[in-house]
Order: C-alpha cells, then structure tokens, then sequence
C-alpha cells in the first residue's frame, strides 16, 4: 500500500527545495524553514514505520 503522508512530504520538500535553488534563496527564509521542517517529519515517519515493520 502506497504512504500517501510519506509521498505528500517528499513531493512538497521537493517544490520546496526546487523553488529555493531557482531563487536562489538564503538559508532563514520561510522556505528553507519549512524544508528543514519537513526533514524532521519525514525522519520521525519513517521511524516510526520501521518500528511498525520490525
């Protein structure tokens, strides 16, 4: 079964990190906040499903 939460994270964490490099923007902006902030979700999400799967 496809992790529609995981996928959604990845896809917006993408955007994200493809708008700041065409931009060129620095590393306090809204965007790159919210990019660091979707690096923790993913993190504790894939932990917690490794915890599930083991």
């Amino acid at each position: 079964m496809a992790d529609l939460y995981l996928k959604a994270l990845e896809s917006e964490r993408k955007r994200l990190w493809a708008e700041c490099r065409l931009k060129g923007l620095a590393k306090h902006t809204p965007e790159r906040l919210r990019i660091a902030e979707l690096d923790g979700l993913l993190a504790a999400h894939k932990a917690k499903k490794e915890g599930k799967a083991g």
